[in-house]
């Protein structure tokens, strides 16, 4: 391909919203263009990596067993109400209308209508299992969309479904998932680490995020420093403490509860600055929104409530914070002033506060705080849990190691929905003595162009891109100088033609511009291997090659200019 007959529209400049590497690199490239908030055109260079990143996930769905078909994009949303995820999705579910008035879903994912086409197909244990998967565009309202194409509104994404007949079969399906998506980010030369995750919106009990190590991903992943233990923060697991001074509760002095005026103090700092105490020695009651009825949380003040660990112990369907109109109706006092004493809604403490004594707490009345509050004798959990947020430097839940964090940009997620589905859209299967059971449910996804973010992220230098061999636009670029010389331009058609011949996508740079802005522009857009084409190498009988991943360039006659880019990509790895 020619430049002059593509579209690659290169800038020196980068936007000035850009942040992270991948969005300035990839507009300045003429990978991307934004069309508005969170929607992004994928010009010709662009497009072409996307559809290599999708070549991938392709091949290794298939090599899994899994079977490619497509699904509508617009959703009846009474399916989605089957499932309750109407009304949980909240904002996020995009929904339009049409000619008659009748909303229809923009789908953010497919459980409900790839379970509803299964249960009107699949009837009997011999049909089983099945794994059904396809590659399309998705639409979720982000309500802040960001760092380019690492955020959007509208994204393309890989996501398949497996159907089985019992908890074995699903876990064999899972396993199949996750050895694929191993293969699929080994192939595509990404940072990446498996890390166990929050199931979230999408239910069931076990899932992991493999997550592309980015400082400018959007989650952030926790890690041990003695052992493999991995997770996204809303999952991190943090150990129950031992009592202080290693004293049991029941051995430590229990002080007089005491009412304390604090006028305008109402945050943890301001409280703690005020009593003159360190901020462990306060509880935080943070109020929620149930379905049914409201409940406390109780955090250490220097700790942050965790909503997924919550919603799991509390074993709600739903939880929104409570606003301050509902705190004050339901507490007595305003926000910032709520304690548990004498509230009369369910409380949960996180086990940080099942060792404390003698703490401080809001008085649930306007300027007042509670000192020397005493579990059991003041206050009454319904039951402790792990509800909290986990800190660097928490000790590891498996080895006791020391916890650190890292960013990461999730490029997948796999889930062992069990039967949340199924059960509740009557989705089941005959087994081979006329039973009926519900189908055991698995699904896997995978932001396809979250792949090149974080490529781009994990690979680049001071020049530009450093693309992967897989995910490289083309494999091979053909530079050539001095086109006023004949020679020059006949020798860049020929190598051009011969590596197309050779099986080899190649695009050849037959601009008629500077040198230094074709190198500029050559590493820029970061194609693995380079040929350059001049005045010189013509008259010496050469090409000078290139890879991309490194400084130094050889001299190759030009008759083993193919051999020699061939012998190149061979070895071209940019993986770290």
């Amino acid at each position: 391909m020619r430049w002059t007959r593509t579209f690659i529209p290169t800038l020196r400049e980068a936007p000035s919203d850009a942040e992270s590497p991948s969005h300035k690199l990839m507009v300045r490239a003429g990978l991307i263009r934004q069309l508005s908030a969170g929607s992004y055109s994928y010009l010709p260079l662009g497009y072409r990596a996307l559809r290599k990143a999708e070549a991938i996930v392709r091949e290794e769905m298939d090599r899994a067993g899994a079977v490619e078909l497509l699904m509508p994009s617009l959703h009846p949303p009474d399916l989605w109400q089957e499932t309750g995820r109407f009304q949980a999705f909240g904002d996020t579910l995009m929904k339009v209308k049409d000619r008659k008035g009748a909303t229809s879903v923009l789908g953010p994912t497919h459980e409900e209508v790839v379970t509803h086409l299964v249960r009107n197909e699949v009837k009997s244990w011999r049909q089983l299992p099945i794994t059904l998967y396809q590659i399309q565009g998705k639409f979720r309202d982000e309500a802040r969309p960001r760092h380019g194409i690492i955020r959007t509104r509208e994204f393309v994404m890989k996501d398949a479904y497996s159907f089985d007949a019992d908890e074995a079969g699903m876990n064999r399906s899972y396993q199949a998932m996750y050895d694929a998506y191993v293969r699929i980010y080994s192939r595509a030369e990404l940072k990446f680490m498996p890390v166990e995750a929050d199931t979230g919106l999408m239910g069931g009990d076990v899932s992991h995020e493999f997550m592309a190590v980015s400082p400018f991903g959007e989650d952030s992943v926790v890690t041990c420093d003695k052992c493999r233990y991995a997770a996204n923060r809303e999952r991190a697991e943090c150990p129950a403490p031992a009592p202080a001074a290693g004293k049991d509760l029941e051995t430590r002095e229990l002080l007089k509860l005491q009412e304390t005026p604090t006028p305008g103090m109402a945050t943890i700092e301001q409280v703690a600055g005020f009593l003159q105490v360190s901020p462990k020695s306060l509880v935080k009651t943070l109020v929620f929104r149930t379905n049914p009825g409201f409940l406390a949380a109780l955090v250490r003040g220097d700790h942050e409530v965790n909503p997924s660990k919550l919603l799991r112990a509390a074993k709600a369907e739903s939880l929104e914070l409570a606003s301050p109109e509902e705190i004050l109706a339901q507490t007595g006092g305003p926000i910032g002033f709520s304690g548990p004493v004498g509230l009369k809604m369910r409380v949960l403490a996180d086990h940080a506060v099942g060792v404390m004594a003698n703490f401080v707490t809001g008085a649930n009345r306007k300027d007042t705080h509670l000192v020397n509050v005493n579990l059991f004798r003041d206050v009454k959990p319904e039951s402790f849990a792990d509800l909290r947020m986990a800190l660097p430097g928490d000790p590891c839940p498996r080895c006791g190691g020391t916890l650190g964090f890292t960013q990461g940009i999730e490029v997948g997620h796999v889930f062992k929905l069990g039967t949340r589905y199924s059960k509740r859209m009557n989705c089941s299967y005959l087994d081979e003595n006329q039973q009926l059971h519900p189908m055991v449910m698995g699904c896997y996804g995978i932001g396809v162009n979250r792949i090149l973010a974080a490529a781009v992220e994990n690979h680049h230098d001071e020049g530009g891109i450093v693309w992967p061999r897989e995910l490289a636009p083309y494999p091979a670029e053909v530079v050539t100088l001095d086109h006023k010389k004949l020679q020059v331009v006949e020798a860049g058609r020929d190598v051009h033609d011969a590596l197309e011949k050779a099986g080899l996508d190649v695009l050849w740079d037959d601009r008629e511009l500077a040198a230094g802005v074709k190198f500029a522009d050559a590493d820029l857009i970061g194609i693995p291997v380079r040929v350059t084409i001049g005045k010189k190498t013509v008259e010496a009988g050469t090409v000078d090659v290139r890879a991309r991943n490194r400084k130094e360039q050889r001299s190759v006659p030009i008759a083993e200019a193919v051999e020699a880019v061939k012998r190149e990509l061979s070895e071209y790895r940019v993986k770290a």
